[in-house]
């Protein structure tokens, strides 16, 4: 499993290593609009024209999902992002692992980043603060 690796040390040929993917993923994703990254943890938050759709860590691409395309995620046999800590497994439900056949397909890679986006939209309209009426 890739998720408890990620609460292992990091070192300089890794960070490397990372930034390298985390700029190859957002050149394949450069189609979609305005793609941007952000530092954080031990990889990256991609974002497109601000909207946070996907997140690199450790040479992996994990997905925004909601209820509109987790279905094609499970069909394709993938699973949400997890990591171990204090002693149990905690799963981050609204990101899930890229298929791997994505990496070799670049216009699948954009269908399905495309159904993140909006996932992503989805999830920004949900949580901006109501407005108080005066």
């Amino acid at each position: 499993s890739t998720s408890s690796a990620c609460l292992q040390p990091v070192g300089p040929r890794d960070v490397a290593r990372n930034a390298r993917f985390i700029a190859f993923i957002a050149d394949q994703l450069a189609p979609l609009g305005h793609v941007t990254t952000r530092t954080m943890f031990s990889g990256a938050g991609i974002y497109c024209d601000g909207t946070i759709f996907a997140l690199v860590l450790r040479d992996t691409l994990y997905l925004k999902v909601d209820d509109a395309n987790r279905a094609d995620f499970q069909a394709a046999g993938s699973s949400p992002f997890s990591y171990e800590a204090k002693g149990r497994t905690v799963e981050i439900n609204s990101y899930w692992r890229a298929p791997e056949h994505l990496y070799d397909d670049p216009d699948d890679m954009l269908t399905w980043a495309r159904a993140a986006l909006a996932a992503g939209r989805r999830a920004a309209v949900k949580e901006k603060p109501k407005r108080k009426r005066r």
